[in-house]
């Protein structure tokens, strides 16, 4: 295995990264009682080089269900029946929810309903009204 980048600053080196096999539950038919082909994937997010504080305060609030009392996130694949495959999937996985979070989300500017907008929202709600009033039973004139 080899070092994880995620971006040209930031790379997970293989010593930091742990992963196991595991029988899968997954496609494969008889094969899936005989071979390990599930791989899970153990990681601890500290922050380092390219990885800043706030980085990594999103990533762990964002996937904090997946990271165990010990402080490791852990992340499982068992898509294919080729162990190979799998572990190459949830490297790319891992590298996809890093850069989610790499960027702060955007703060949302408050905006106001135009009078158009309000106009139409008042006129829909009075024809609705119309039709359920004609729904019911007509009135008797004595």
């Amino acid at each position: 295995m080899s070092d994880l980048s995620v971006t040209p600053r930031f790379v997970i080196s293989d010593s930091a990264l742990s992963w196991s096999a595991s029988r899968s539950g997954g496609p494969g038919g008889q094969n899936v009682n005989k071979v390990n082909s599930r791989v899970t994937l153990r990681w601890k997010p500290q922050p380092q080089k390219g990885f800043d504080d706030q980085w990594c305060h999103r990533f762990k609030k964002r996937y904090a269900n997946r990271i165990n009392q010990e402080g490791e996130f852990i992340l499982h694949s068992d898509k294919t029946r080729d162990q190979i495959r799998n572990l190459a999937d949830v490297r790319a996985r891992l590298v996809a929810m890093l850069l989610e979070c790499r960027l702060p989300p955007k703060k949302r500017t408050p905006t106001r309903p135009t009078l158009g907008s309000k106009k139409r929202r008042i006129e829909a709600k009075k024809q609705l009204s119309q039709k359920k009033r004609l729904r019911g039973t007509p009135r008797r004139d004595d």
